[in-house]
């Protein structure tokens, strides 16, 4: 059994934390078994290669390797491509096909973002774990495969479960073994070591003198919490070696490569005033349409104050914007008050009339609005705008093609 910094020099594995090696130890120790192995961890901190450990060091080495993203597979077509279809199963089926369990025979599949599968594809998948029988869209006849899984996932799959979205028996034979791969913020003294492996990296790429930190940069850059983990790292790394003509990288440019630490989503707290997280399309409906009815509340209570001393306003009234009308739903009853021209020459500058006006904005429109943005932010990126908006990328993807974006 190789040992642990052969493997990690193998794979191009960078850090020293205590809880990567546990990780990769437990990754070694299974390899030669054919047990399922479930790997979990933040999107971002290099899950891909616990499988492809998991594969070189097991008797199935020689056989084939195929990694699926089952997030980026549309709905429509995951179960073809997983288990292949026959020659008019469906419209445009015009041969027989095989699918990546069956072209995998003996070898590994390793299931990314398994969590994103449909719950018809699970049936099919716990059937494989099961038994190794599988059935091709469109036909009758029953096949055998014999394929190791290694799936990941970096949704929280006991809410998952609780929600109804994942099969809790899929689960359990998914995650015989459970390796965890920390976020790169909990990796101590991890982060200067690997901007420096991408830094030397990105030189040889582009023939230029490698980029280093001074002593307050690396302060600065260990502090920093990446929410895109190693990923968002080693982007960073790439821009400054390109964009900056200094190689000595001082705190003052560092910061304008780090993102602020926030969120472009609205932010739902629960009683406890604690930030909610959310992974899922429906949360995201359930946090704008709360958002809007605490708007919508809030405005109730000013309009009636309003109406209540109505002749009575002086240059202290709120005045409202039309621009804080566009996250307010579109069959709202509220009434807004918009001041209209009023007279100089009345005493406390008092208002003769208000105008009402109805809010025009709907739900979808500001999801729409809000995909766009994603969008435009990760210059149409869509793996980067679905993590950004908190979904999956075929989540995404089905929303571009319903709004025509």
């Amino acid at each position: 059994m190789e040992n642990l910094q052969t493997i990690k020099q193998r794979f191009g594995i960078i850090g020293n934390d205590e809880k990567l090696n546990r990780a990769l130890l437990k990754a070694i120790r299974v390899a030669p078994t054919d047990i399922s192995v479930l790997v979990t961890g933040e999107s971002g901190v290099g899950k891909e290669s616990i499988p492809k450990i998991i594969h070189a060091l097991s008797h199935r080495k020689h056989k084939k390797y195929i990694a699926v993203n089952c997030g980026a597979i549309p709905e429509g077509t995951i179960d073809s491509e997983l288990f292949g279809h026959e020659k008019g199963a469906f419209t445009g089926a015009t041969q027989t096909r095989s699918g990546y369990f069956e072209v995998a025979d003996g070898g590994t599949i390793f299931l990314d973002e398994v969590g994103e599968l449909p719950l018809t594809t699970q049936v099919r998948l716990l059937r494989v774990l099961e038994n190794g029988e599988f059935l091709k869209v469109g036909s009758s006849k029953v096949q055998k495969t014999d394929v190791r899984i290694v799936a990941a996932t970096n949704l929280n799959m006991q809410k998952a479960i609780a929600d109804g979205k994942f099969r809790e028996d899929l689960y359990y034979r998914l995650s015989t073994i459970e390796i965890e791969l920390p976020a790169l913020r909990n990796r101590d003294g991890d982060v200067h070591l690997l901007f420096r492996k991408f830094a030397s990296d990105f030189a040889k790429k582009y023939n230029m003198p490698t980029i280093r930190l001074t002593e307050e940069s690396i302060q600065m850059l260990q502090k920093y919490p990446f929410k895109g983990n190693i990923r968002q790292l080693r982007n960073i790394v790439e821009q400054i070696s390109v964009v900056e003509e200094t190689r000595t990288i001082t705190p003052e440019i560092l910061k304008t490569y780090l993102p602020e630490n926030k969120s472009y989503l609205p932010v739902l707290t629960n009683q406890k005033n604690e930030a909610v997280d959310f992974s899922h399309e429906r949360e995201i409906f359930y946090k704008i349409m709360l958002d809007m009815r605490k708007d919508i509340n809030e405005l109730k209570k000013i309009t009636q104050n309003l109406m209540q001393n109505k002749g009575n306003y002086t240059s202290a009234t709120p005045v409202f914007q039309d621009s804080y009308l566009d996250d307010i739903e579109k069959d709202a009853t509220i009434e807004v008050i918009k001041p209209m021209q009023h007279s100089s020459v009345i005493e406390n500058q008092r208002y003769q009339d208000a105008e009402i006006i109805e809010p025009t904005i709907s739900l979808q429109e500001k999801e729409q609005e809000m995909i766009t943005e994603a969008l435009q932010r990760n210059k149409g990126k869509r793996k980067k705008a679905a993590a950004d908006l908190g979904i999956s990328e075929r989540t995404l993807y089905r929303k571009i093609k319903q709004y025509d974006l």
